[in-house]
């Protein structure tokens, strides 16, 4: 499995997504309350740029219909197409969950490999962690 190193952490702030390209593979990669995932970006039902929809959370209803709340806040990715849900972390989608789903990668955070330097006005270089997807 080859390892990619697509952004430092720092790039992808904290519950917004970067879009790369890895090969031929288009991939998103989110930053959901700190921890990265990434999948790929078509949707399976028509091939839209499935990770360029909204983020979003799902709303569940309790035993009576006053016992509304909101869950799973900012994991759920809609399809800008049609509308499709799929859960960030698993690629699997909210209706179907056996039947479809988002090919999803596995992200780690390498701290041993240095980002490129960036060089201020002063000898200075500043390092951050790297975020790499595993395809």
């Amino acid at each position: 499995m080859a390892e990619h190193a697509v952004a430092t952490v720092g790039e992808i702030r904290e519950g917004k997504r970067k879009i790369v390209q890895i090969g031929k593979i288009s991939i998103g990669v989110f930053n959901i309350k700190g921890e990265f995932f990434a999948i790929k970006n078509i949707c399976p039902h028509k091939g839209a740029p499935l990770c360029k929809g909204s983020v979003q959370g799902m709303y569940v209803c309790g035993d009576n219909l006053d016992d509304v709340r909101l869950i799973n806040e900012g994991e759920i990715l809609r399809c800008p197409w049609h509308g499709w849900e799929f859960d960030i972390k698993s690629g699997k989608s909210i209706i179907d969950p056996n039947r479809y789903y988002v090919k999803n990668y596995e992200v780690t955070v390498d701290t041993d490999q240095p980002a490129d330097a960036q060089v201020e006005t002063f000898p200075t270089s500043i390092r951050e962690k790297n975020v790499i997807v595993h395809v």
